[in-house]
């Protein structure tokens, strides 16, 4: 099953309009009583999600608290989607609760505050940037100036050009950009730098922290293992419905429990505890969970080896260890 939040571009259509009273993005500020703490945004108590007799969420249980960069990691197919939907109130739960900024996503005036970009969207090609931008500004009661929005977003001097002459890449950072038009305190980002190059992609991160630096909260997904290690400050592994792990990038390392050992060999004998072996050039990558016993196999076999290296894994293999561990058996 193949997840996707196709979602309308614009927020409803019940939510007044006041398109004129846009204000700088430099103008943000943090939502009024920030100081006392951080408030919890949105919650998933006990939810579960069915589409026929697929399981998406299998009584799940997540709180995103103001001023976080939550990164949602799965396989294809984890929820994470399912997930994004249910918080932004575009399906709702076969079972369990789900609060948005204190009550149901289903209410309008609770979504004026947030800002989406599903992983598919589709604008209509005829119309010209500055159309799309200021017509999705109308449905805020404030909305940034577009001039701002679209300089951050990399996207000044298309103003007048229509959608089907853009990029690929310049239509994703439009349906990016349209996520922030509102001036919201909150956004979610489902896969939002895909089909993006590499230098395309930093631009947007910076986009991001930008917004979080001044206060946003941001939920992202992304099949860029190295895009949630480089802006998440909290990581969130779903799989097959459920939270697998939930901490800082170093604590999901941990979880993982797999250290990466590194070497100058030219041939190792067979040892105990090695989960996976990967060769570059003349250095020997193993991946293990118990890093002293296997320097100590090494030295009982009188290994010939040198430039012994140990470090925690990558996020990308503590991902792939911890989600593996949850894969049916075949």
């Amino acid at each position: 099953m193949t997840e996707s939040t196709a979602a309308p571009i614009t927020a409803p259509a019940e939510t007044p309009g006041a398109g004129d009273s846009a204000r700088p993005a430099a103008a943000r500020t943090p939502a009024a009583g920030a100081e006392a703490g951080p408030e919890t945004l949105a919650r998933a108590v006990g939810v579960s999600r069915r589409y026929g007799d697929v399981l998406a969420l299998d009584e799940l249980s997540l709180d995103i608290r103001s001023g976080e960069l939550v990164g949602l990691l799965g396989p294809n197919g984890a929820g994470k989607s399912t997930l994004i939907n249910l918080f932004v109130g575009l399906r709702r739960p076969s079972s369990g609760r789900v609060e948005l900024l204190g009550g149901s996503p289903a209410d309008p005036a609770r979504r004026l505050s947030i800002g989406v970009t599903p992983q598919e969207t589709g604008l209509p090609p005829t119309l010209r940037v500055r159309e799309v931008v200021d017509f999705v500004a109308a449905h805020f009661p404030r909305s940034v100036e577009r001039g701002a929005l679209l300089e951050r977003f990399g996207l000044s001097g298309l103003e007048r050009r229509q959608i089907g002459g853009l990029s690929g890449g310049q239509k994703r950072r439009l349906a990016v950009a349209l996520a922030f038009v509102g001036d919201p305190r909150m956004v979610f980002l489902d896969e939002p730098t895909t089909g993006l190059d590499v230098e395309a992609r930093r631009s947007l991160w910076e986009a991001i922290r930008h917004f979080h630096a001044e206060g946003g909260t941001v939920v992202l997904t992304s099949h860029y293992l190295e895009e949630v290690e480089a802006l998440a400050e909290r990581v969130v592994v779903i799989g097959r419905g459920r939270v697998l792990a939930d901490g800082s990038t170093a604590e999901v390392r941990d979880i993982a429990g797999v250290r990466r050992v590194t070497m100058t060999a030219d041939d190792l004998p067979d040892l105990p505890g090695v989960l996976g072996t990967e060769r570059d050039g003349d250095r020997i990558h193993l991946l293990t969970s118990d890093a002293d016993a296997l320097v100590r196999a090494l030295v009982r076999a009188e290994a010939r080896f040198s430039g012994l290296e140990v470090r925690p894994t990558s996020l990308e293999e503590a991902f792939l260890t911890i989600t593996a561990r949850e894969s049916p058996a075949a």
